[in-house]
């Protein structure tokens, strides 16, 4: 009688492999479907988030605060605590040296909320940012050419402090916005003298006599207005327009008889007092 012996096969060791590499995968898989990155803030109400970013600030964790501020408005849209997280990022951005930011958040407010009742801060913190980021308002004191540059700074913060001042008279950022409006005007007018200057020394008579006209017209009140009107009479001089020459130095012998420019061409900068931080005159 023939026996047949059979015999048990076991699966290859390729094939074990694969299965053995198929539920690895399957067990990662699950893994990461079962596995949500961890958020601290999951489920703050948005008076805590609020609160959480403003303490942040408070200790110059700007970066920080930002974020959680950013949360907040992304959570919670509508409401009170977003409006205000919108003027703190603004705040934060500023405070952390990133100008660009910051005046970007302050114009999206001013457009998305023109009725706020905290716009007359948005308006100051605003110039606040403009007046610190152009740093040729102060190139005056250190002897800079100010005729290549332009002031963009400076008319930016000069726009921002008048609507404070003219749209909100009763606002507590009022006299302070007065105040760096007075210097504004002031350095904005020293600007177009230094061109001015530049102009006519350089014998462009006709642009020397368009840029101490602006101050003329813009920046009446200011101590600048001298030596805008000296300017031009010089300028009428060079030109041949008489009749113009007369009428100009009948205004200063009027305003400024005894003025020092009476003896002088054009001064040099440094030969009269720029009176670069008085206020315009009352």
């Amino acid at each position: 009688m023939n026996h047949t012996i059979q015999t048990w096969r076991s699966p290859s060791l390729r094939v074990l492999s694969q299965l053995l590499l198929l539920a690895a995968l399957v067990f990662v898989l699950a893994a990461c479907g079962n596995t949500k990155q961890f958020d601290e803030t999951e489920g703050w109400s948005p008076a805590r988030l609020y609160e959480e970013a403003k303490a942040e600030i408070d200790v110059g964790n700007y970066q920080r605060g930002i974020e959680l501020l950013e949360k907040l408005e992304s959570r919670y849209p509508y409401g009170r605590f977003a409006q205000q997280a919108q003027i703190d990022t603004a705040y934060a951005h500023y405070k952390a040296g990133d100008n660009a930011q910051a005046l970007a958040a302050t114009e999206r407010f001013i457009k998305l909320h023109p009725n706020h009742q905290n716009l007359d801060y948005v308006y100051y913190l605003r110039g606040l940012i403009s007046f610190n980021e152009d740093k040729g308002i102060f190139a005056l004191l250190s002897g800079e050419d100010q005729s290549a540059r332009d002031p963009k700074g400076t008319r930016a913060a000069f726009d921002a402090f008048k609507e404070v001042v003219t749209r909100f008279p009763d606002s507590r950022y009022y006299d302070d916005s007065k105040s760096r409006l007075q210097y504004l005007v002031n350095a904005l007018a020293q600007n177009e003298l230094h061109v001015a200057r530049y102009y006519y020394r350089r014998g462009a008579y006709l642009a020397a006599l368009n840029r101490a006209q602006e101050v003329i017209r813009r920046f009446e009140q200011t101590p600048s207005i001298e030596e805008a009107l000296f300017i031009s009479l010089r300028c009428y001089e060079k030109l041949d327009m008489k009749p113009l020459a007369e009428d100009t130095k009948r205004v200063i012998n009027l305003n400024f008889k005894d003025s020092p420019y009476w003896n002088m061409d054009l001064p040099e900068p440094d030969k009269v007092e720029a009176k670069w931080w008085q206020v315009w005159k009352d």
